[in-house]
């Protein structure tokens, strides 16, 4: 009999994942070996802003060791597609994004050719051997200043450069700045950063002309949205596509997407008929791995003489960079304008923002995407009221806080119905001893020396939405999560997440979650992720969506498991249904504990059938896919 251990969740145990990456036995893109593979390398326009007049790649093409060129031309006329977007904004200007450009580079880093050789060095020499004309033309990499009729124009289908405009507002704001006895104004930069996570992106893709199946290992942190929108861009079977990620070395929002490069390995391993490999260098991953934030932001707020902030008006130009990636329409509007009222109470707020191309790489989710851009301009705009009030920061906070589980309508559609802000914010201040602080920094000032204290309050919404609600806001996929929880006849178990982890812990939490449901040890569940082939359709890991999403379609599984287990544990205990009990790996009669079996015992018996009847579903598993009722 299988000893019940101790409870398992909230418990302190080593990582099940970290032997193997400690002793160098991690499994990357860079380290899978096929036979015959060949390497790709990516010719990028060292313009902003370009024509493209001619291509002449015969001298790479006769280079020693080079299997093939290919220009964007090539790809087109094979019928190889625009990248889709993910998520569409009413009278959004979509603009083509071919995975190599055609008639024009765009932005610093725009793929224009691509070598195939047989080891990437031949690959990266023949680069400079392929010669482009290019006819340089005037570029813009500010997005405020992309909007003014002087400036180029960089998609002929966006007039003045404006991909869309977005507008949501909640509450009075007109008769909340008429009545405010005073208003600050800003302007605040969100600066242009980069993932840079250590893996950098890398492909391979393997094709099997006898079956007609591609396979595609990738840096990816959703295998199933990167198959789907390799579907799309390829016009290919969406059943013969098949993607896995193997242990990928972090993400950071910037391996959501399916990037050119991608699509071009995959569209080479056809044409040659030899498994492709590409691995980004670190300056190709700064010039086309996507960026994020680079917001300019105007916002006036109203405030009263209390220091009650009752209005905010906010004008966003956010930089899509030269096209738009997948999820770039998404991260200036819904992860950003809902969260500007943070955990305050801001009755009043209007917001309009201006999605731009500029000559930049594009942008996309990174680190936050959103929410930390609405912070910064929430903490600056409380900490500039206090300044014109003569009140402590932290007072001003105070005044403007949600209450403790205050069911909170916002303006702005989300409704919070959990979280203790005041506590928050005052255990914050008694750690650091706050009052402390501010005297010594009296006391610093009458020296002469200076010191500052920052503040500040943040609330985000992770785990994405309801999928309903997602899609009818411009998502093309929901935002649920999936999960196949499978029991073995010996009671050891597998799970299949349509999460994926790179870096998160998986293998452990997940583990260590459904072992603590079951009443199993740790060491006896096995996480598989990563394999569209072998994973329920999932949406992936991004916007902390693991545990709140990810895990919560495992814990479901796992319930109907042992909704399942019990009525056969009934059987072999020979009692009714209702009066089975589990409890930490074993089922026994209400009133009679001695009368019992364990968790794999009744395993056995879903497979090894002695007692159960043959009405009752042999076999012990389930799936679930969970939808979030709220914003999470």
């Amino acid at each position: 009999m299988v000893q019940a251990p101790e409870r398992l969740l909230g418990a302190e145990i080593k990582r099940k994942e970290d032997p193997r990456f400690i002793t160098g036995q991690g499994t990357y893109v860079d380290n899978l070996k096929f036979v015959g593979t060949v390497y790709l390398a990516i010719l990028r326009s060292p313009y902003a802003h370009a024509r493209i007049k001619r291509i002449d790649a015969s001298r790479a093409r006769a280079h020693p060791g080079v299997l093939a060129v290919f220009t964007g031309e090539d790809l087109r006329r094979d019928g190889i597609g625009s990248i889709p977007v993910g998520w569409l904004l009413p009278d959004i200007k979509l603009v083509p994004h071919y995975p190599l450009a055609v008639d024009k580079a765009r932005y610093v880093g725009d793929g224009v050719a691509a070598v195939v050789a047989t080891d990437r060095y031949t690959a990266y020499d023949a680069l400079d051997l392929i010669e482009v004309e290019y006819e340089s033309l005037p570029a813009v990499v500010d997005q405020e200043a992309a909007t003014k009729p002087e400036a180029p124009q960089i998609h002929d289908e966006a007039p003045n450069n404006i991909c869309f405009k977005f507008v949501l507002s909640g509450g009075d704001v007109d008769q909340a700045f008429a009545e405010a006895d005073g208003v600050v104004r800003q302007k605040i930069i969100n600066h242009r950063v980069s993932g840079s996570s250590v893996e950098p992106r890398a492909a391979l893709a393997v094709f099997h002309p006898a079956t007609g199946e591609l396979t595609l290992y990738n840096t990816n942190q959703n295998p199933h949205l990167i198959r789907l929108l390799l579907a799309l861009t390829m016009n290919y079977p969406e059943h013969k596509i098949r993607v896995i990620a193997p242990d990928v070395g972090g993400g950071f929002g910037t391996k959501i997407y399916l990037y050119p490069d991608e699509v071009v390995a995959c569209y080479a391993a056809m044409k040659l008929g030899r498994p492709v490999k590409w691995v980004e260098t670190r300056s190709e991953y700064l010039r086309a791995t996507i960026h994020g934030r680079d917001h300019i932001t105007y916002f006036e707020a109203a405030y009263k003489k209390d220091g009650t902030i009752t209005g905010l008006k906010v004008t966003t130009y956010a930089n899509l960079g030269a096209y738009i990636s997948p999820f770039g329409p998404l991260i200036p509007t819904f992860l950003y304008v809902p969260m500007l009222h943070g955990p305050y109470k801001l009755p009043n707020v209007s917001a309009e923002v201006y999605g731009v191309f500029t000559n930049t790489t594009p942008v996309d989710a990174t680190r936050g995407a959103g929410r930390p851009e609405a912070t910064y301009l929430l903490e600056r705009m409380v900490d500039l009221v206090a300044r014109e009030l003569k009140l402590d920061p932290a007072e001003v906070r105070r005044r403007n806080v949600l209450g403790p589980f205050e069911n909170y309508q916002t303006p702005m559609a989300f409704v919070y119905d959990s979280g203790n802000y005041p506590a928050a914010l005052e255990r914050a201040l008694e750690i650091v001893d706050y009052d402390r602080l501010r005297e010594g920094q009296r006391r610093l000032r009458e020296q002469g020396r200076y010191i500052g204290i920052g503040l500040s309050t943040y609330v985000e919404v992770t785990g994405a939405a309801p999928s309903q609600i997602a899609v009818s806001l411009g998502a093309q996929a929901g935002l649920f999560e999936s999960a196949i929880v499978r029991v073995h006849p010996t009671g050891k178990v597998t799970v299949f997440t349509g999460s994926h982890t790179h870096g998160q812990g998986h293998e452990t939490t997940f583990a260590q979650a459904i072992a603590d449901q079951f009443g199993i040890p740790i060491d006896d569940v096995e996480i598989v992720h990563g394999d569209t082939d072998a994973i329920p359709f999932g949406l992936g890991t991004y916007g902390s969506r693991s545990t709140p999403v990810g895990l919560s379609a495992v814990y479901m599984a796992g319930q109907r498991v042992i909704e399942k287990a019990t009525k056969i544990a009934a059987h072999l205990l020979e009692a009714a249904e209702a009066d089975v009990v589990f409890e930490r790996g074993r089922f026994f009669v209400r009133g009679a504990p001695e009368r019992a079996v364990t968790f794999q015992e009744v395993a056995l018996e879903a497979y090894v059938p002695r007692k159960i009847p043959a009405d009752l579903e042999l076999g012990l598993e389930a799936t679930a896919f969970f939808n979030p009722s709220n914003f999470v």
